[in-house]
């Protein structure tokens, strides 16, 4: 008959088993941290004036007032009764956007990870850096309107009929409009 080997167990020293559940919280707490420095800020969006109604849909077209900054308040761009397809965006506009109605004026700051991350964007008629790389961005947006991008291209469409029959009828005038003569000549 053969006999195994048998292991002697020793008794555990005293403290030792707290030692162990302290060392397994520590690492459960060290992972949790790694996982929450990991993840991306979000979008911040700071209401100055609320507005009313529904907010946009991811693929709608927002018209806004906007001026883009920088950390240091520096405007890289700003625009008047824009039109901006969400979808055609930074995403951290887009995510801000989503978050405001109709007539609210709203302060947005989107964290880089969320704008241009690691790229710089540069005027392209001069070459210079307008945008640095890994720039937060903050945006003071007032939403006017949106509609769906649907809508917004059948507009556009019947926008460019009118201009394209204006410019056919040019010098014609327009058919059941009155003409008006130009006033005589001033004599000296």
């Amino acid at each position: 008959m053969t006999e195994i080997t048998r292991v002697p167990l020793h008794p555990i020293a005293k403290g030792s088993l707290t030692k162990l559940w302290l060392g397994i919280i520590a690492v459960i707490l060290i992972g949790a941290g790694v996982a929450y420095v990991s993840i991306p800020a979000g979008v911040e969006v700071e209401t100055v004036q609320a507005g009313t109604g529904p907010n946009p849909a991811p693929t709608d077209v927002v018209l806004v007032n906007y001026t883009g900054k920088l950390e240091n308040g520096k405007v890289f761009d700003s625009g008047e009764q824009a039109p901006l397809p969400l979808d055609g965006m930074i995403p951290g506009f887009a995510e801000g956007a989503l978050q405001m109605q109709k007539g609210g004026k709203y302060v947005m700051t989107i964290p880089a990870e969320k704008a241009y991350g690691a790229d710089e964007k540069a005027d392209p008629q001069t070459g210079e850096v307008v945008i640095p790389a890994n720039s937060d961005l903050v945006f003071d947006v007032e939403l006017i309107d949106f509609i769906s991008f649907e809508d917004f291209q059948a507009r556009m469409q019947q926008m460019q009929q009118m201009q394209q029959m204006m410019q056919q009828q040019g010098a014609e005038g327009v058919p059941g409009m009155p003409q008006i003569a130009p006033p005589p000549p001033i004599q000296p």
